[in-house]
């Protein structure tokens, strides 16, 4: 189980309830929905399927009633790939990712795992720098991994980021 830093959800959202639950099948009309409206490229309901079904970690973050955002990770052995983590529109620019970052750290050190891997579209600026206010430090560039549009292709920045216990 995934859990938020015991002082965050004071601190985000004193008036609602903040949680931080398992994705499950019923929950990803809303995911998909917000994932829609969050990218222009964004992943499909059967992406999500496929990553539940899978067994990946997937978690959502709530505040009251309200989906504020959610992640998807993939642990291999004694590594942890961040595969997509999303806020929805409403709640971006007020720390929401940080506080899903804080609590992928923490559960991918409680799997065992000495590192976290991801990839982020070239152009995502804000992404980029929350990456790096983290700690995660460009290791590669994937040319051409991401689709930008029906006849263009975009960069993805490979970052890794190493997990002290």
């Amino acid at each position: 189980m995934m859990a938020l830093p015991a002082d965050l959800p004071k601190k985000m959202a004193p008036h609602l309830l903040v949680q931080l639950r398992p994705m499950l099948e019923d929950d990803l009309a809303t995911v998909v929905a917000t994932e829609q409206a969050a990218y222009g490229h964004p992943w499909t309901l059967g992406n999500f399927r496929d990553a539940l079904k899978a067994g990946y970690a997937a978690y959502r973050l709530d505040a009251g009633e309200q989906l504020v955002g959610y992640l998807v990770a993939m642990k291999v052995i004694d590594e942890v790939h961040l595969l997509n983590i999303t806020v929805a529109p409403a709640f971006q620019r007020q720390g929401w990712a940080a506080c899903l970052m804080q609590a992928l750290s923490l559960w991918a050190k409680a799997q065992g795992a000495v590192c976290l891997w991801l990839e982020v579209r070239e152009s995502n600026e804000r992404a980029l720098k929350l990456y790096k206010v983290f700690g995660f430090q460009q290791v590669g560039l994937r040319k051409d991994y991401y689709p930008a549009s029906r006849t263009a292709r975009e960069s993805a920045v490979v970052m890794s980021k190493p997990l002290h216990t």
